[in-house]
């Protein structure tokens, strides 16, 4: 039995998941929702000087200092402009809280596991380490993330912008 088959059998026994959609221009992507804190309108965060493009910045979230990331940017997309769409997801991983800017929520969904399948392996703006899987649901496809993953890799530098800001 080969890899992509164990992850099949594995999908198969799973119970349904929820996941938290949201759009990146014409692409919608889904996140698991235990990961997700809150939701809150689009604020300006304060600049960190040196950071990459796509750190947006720190916000000050109840006496928590927390770095906001630019999904648009971090994936190489074209940048769109804040609309009173645009909010910021806060999500809690571990012992890091960390906001990610996207163009708008959608919705919870609970996907079935028969309606996730593997992501195809092909060259993309995210490493595909970071996709879990790609949800079907009639006309829409969803893009599953692991955020998680995806926010602790070694060149997103969180670890110590978010010390380095908290001084």
């Amino acid at each position: 039995m080969n890899a992509s088959s164990l992850v099949g059998a594995a999908a198969a026994t799973e119970h349904p998941r929820e996941v938290l959609s949201f759009r990146l221009g014409a692409e919608e992507y889904g996140i698991d929702i235990l990961k997700v804190q809150e939701i809150r309108s689009y604020e300006a965060p304060t600049r960190i000087a040196h950071a990459p493009a796509y750190l947006k910045g720190v916000i000050n979230l109840r006496g928590v200092i927390v770095p906001v990331v630019d999904l648009r940017q971090r994936f190489g997309a074209a940048e769109a402009g804040i609309d009173g769409f645009t909010v910021t997801i806060v999500l809690h991983l571990g012992q890091r809280t960390v906001g990610v800017v996207v163009d708008s929520v959608s919705d919870v969904l609970e996907l079935a596991a028969e309606t996730v399948k593997p992501a195809p392996a092909i060259a993309c703006a995210i490493d595909a380490a970071y996709i879990t899987g790609l949800a079907s649901l009639s006309e829409r496809t969803l893009i599953l993330l692991d955020i998680q993953a995806l926010l602790s890799a070694a060149d997103m530098g969180l670890s110590d912008i978010a010390l380095a800001a908290a001084h």
